[in-house]
């Protein structure tokens, strides 16, 4: 079985896939936000952030995915950016419930000084309304705070496995 998932970590598709992923999540997003409306908050903008972060690191795994410590890098890179999404995924869905609170600064980007994303690139990262009920992705089944604290958290129990395989092949070779 670990056979099987070194030679998964080393296919293109895998890559490939978590790159069409990130793509689509991308263009869902933008799609709920200039078709049906609904206007991203700052915690939907970082979600945002960490997808674009995962798709870069997927693209250096694509590239990087021949070299036993290319490989390394880049799971935990992608790892990082996961569990980044699956943080702010959480507090999406916790602020939508009602148990987390104060998660959300307003209409403020809380991007860093040196990542000013929302001014890069605003039409994608510049939050525009706060934080509360997110739209339902299938209704009244699953919301879209739920339907990211599942992609995300697949990614990271996924990204997780990948990384430690790849440390337990580089050292077994």
């Amino acid at each position: 079985m670990l056979t099987k998932l070194t030679e998964l970590n080393r296919s293109a598709w895998f890559w490939i896939t978590l790159i069409v992923l990130c793509i689509a999540q991308e263009a869902i997003a933008l799609y709920y936000q200039y078709v049906l409306l609904y206007d991203p908050c700052m915690l939907c903008v970082h979600i945002r952030a960490w997808v674009l972060a995962i798709m870069f690191a997927a693209i250096l795994g694509l590239l990087l995915r021949n070299s036993r410590i290319g490989l390394i890098i880049a799971n935990l890179l992608t790892l990082i950016a996961a569990g980044g999404m699956l943080e702010r995924a959480y507090m999406t869905l916790g602020t939508e419930r009602g148990w987390v609170d104060g998660s959300c600064g307003g209409l403020e980007s809380g991007y860093p000084a040196w990542l000013p994303l929302d001014q890069w690139w605003p039409a994608m990262f510049q939050p525009l309304e706060a934080c509360g009920l997110t739209p339902w992705m299938i209704p009244q089944l699953l919301s879209m705070a739920d339907a990211l604290m599942l992609i995300s958290g697949g990614l990271v129990l996924v990204m997780l496995v990948m990384f430690l395989n790849s440390i337990r092949a580089a050292f077994n070779q």
